[in-house]
C-alpha cells in the first residue's frame, strides 16, 4: 500500500459536500514498456450507479480496476474516486470501498461466522455478523468452514466480505463466473437488494451480457486500451445503429428483414397483405448484438 503524502492525508480527513461522481477519470493512460495498455481513457460513475465495464480479454478492464482501487499506479491522467487519487489515500478511504475478487480462495479452514467476525473488527461501523448472514442467504452455512461451500455460496461469503464495511463504492470483478443458473439469479436479486437499499455504487466487470443489461444502469465498452462508448444499453443500440429483425410467413415461405424501424416495416406489411400477418415475429438488437458489432468496428478500424 502507498503511504499518503502529508497533503493527501489531510484531505483525506476533510469532509467536504460529496461529488455527485464517484469515479472520475480523464486521460488515463499505463504503459508496460513501450505497450500501451490504457491509451487516454475518459470515464465517470455518479453516485449510486451501477456500471458495467464490458471489454475482450485484454482490453485493459483489470488494470483500470486496478487503478481505481489503488492498487496500481498508472502512466498518465487524473483519477479521483470518492473525492480522492486513489494512488495517495490511507485506511480511512480505503474502509468507504469493498472488492470482489474475481478469485478468492484464503481462509479455507475459517468458519464463515468466525471470518465475518473476524473482518467485522477492522471497520468502524461494521454490518452485524447477523445482518450480513442474512442479506446474503448464508445463515444456513453460518457454521460450515469455507472450503465446504459451494461456488455460489462462496461466491456470496466474497460480497459479504466486500460489503462488511458499508462501502459507498463496491468493485465486482466477474461476481457469476462458473455459477448455475439458480446461483446467478440468487446473485443478481442480492445486488439489486443491495443497491435499492443501500445506493451503493457498483462497477461491475462481465463477460455476461444478459447480466451486464439486468443489473447495470450504464454499460461502458473498452476495446484495445480505449473507451469506445459509454451510455444506458438502448443508447448504445441507437449509436451503433444495430438493426431489428422481423420475420413473418408469405405465401408458405418464411421471410426476414432487418430495420432500423420495424414498426413501419409491420406497418407496411399490414397495409400490403390487407389482413393478420401470418407467423409475425420481431427481434429488436440486443446488447450483445451491439457489443458484437462494435468488436467488429474496431477489428475492422
Amino acid at each position: 500500500m502507498v503511504a499518503p503524502t502529508p497533503a493527501d492525508a489531510s484531505e483525506v480527513r476533510s469532509s467536504p459536500a460529496p461529488d455527485p461522481l464517484a469515479v472520475s477519470v480523464r486521460g488515463l493512460r499505463m504503459r508496460y514498456g513501450d505497450r500501451d495498455v490504457l491509451r487516454g481513457v475518459d470515464l465517470d460513475i455518479r453516485r449510486g450507479e451501477v456500471l458495467a465495464l464490458l471489454g475482450p480479454n485484454g482490453a485493459g478492464k483489470s488494470t483500470t480496476i486496478e487503478i481505481l482501487e489503488g492498487f496500481r499506479r498508472r502512466s498518465e491522467g487524473e483519477v479521483r474516486v470518492l473525492g480522492h487519487d486513489p494512488q495517495y489515500v490511507g485506511d480511512d478511504w480505503r474502509a468507504r470501498v469493498g472488492i470482489v475478487m474475481q478469485s478468492w480462495r484464503d481462509h479455507a479452514r475459517w468458519r464463515v461466522r468466525e471470518l465475518l467476525d473476524h473482518f467485522g473488527r477492522y471497520y468502524r461501523n461494521a454490518r452485524t455478523t447477523d445482518e450480513l448472514l442474512t442479506a446474503v442467504g448464508l445463515t444456513d452455512q453460518a457454521t460450515q468452514e469455507c472450503h465446504r461451500l459451494s461456488g455460489g455460496q462462496r461466491r456470496r461469503l466474497d460480497v459479504a466480505l466486500g460489503i462488511i464495511g458499508r462501502p459507498e463504492l463496491l468493485f465486482l470483478d466477474e461476481p457469476t463466473t462458473g455459477f448455475d443458473p439458480e446461483s446467478r439469479l440468487a446473485f443478481h436479486e442480492l445486488i439489486e437488494r443491495l443497491r435499492a437499499t443501500d445506493n451503493t455504487t457498483i462497477l461491475l466487470t462481465t463477460h455476461d451480457l444478459v447480466e451486464a443489461e439486468r443489473l447495470s444502469d450504464s454499460i461502458a465498452v473498452l476495446i484495445n486500451g480505449r473507451l469506445i462508448t459509454c451510455g444506458p444499453a438502448d443508447q448504445l443500440v441507437r449509436e451503433v445503429g444495430a438493426k431489428a429483425e422481423v420475420r413473418w410467413v408469405e405465401e408458405g415461405a418464411v421471410q426476414r428483414q432487418f430495420t432500423s424501424d420495424p414498426s413501419r416495416l409491420v406497418w407496411e406489411l399490414h397495409c400490403r397483405i390487407d389482413g393478420p400477418i401470418d407467423g409475425l415475429e420481431i427481434r429488436r438488437p440486443t446488447l450483445e448484438d451491439t457489443y458484437l458489432r462494435l468488436l467488429r468496428q474496431e477489428q475492422v478500424s
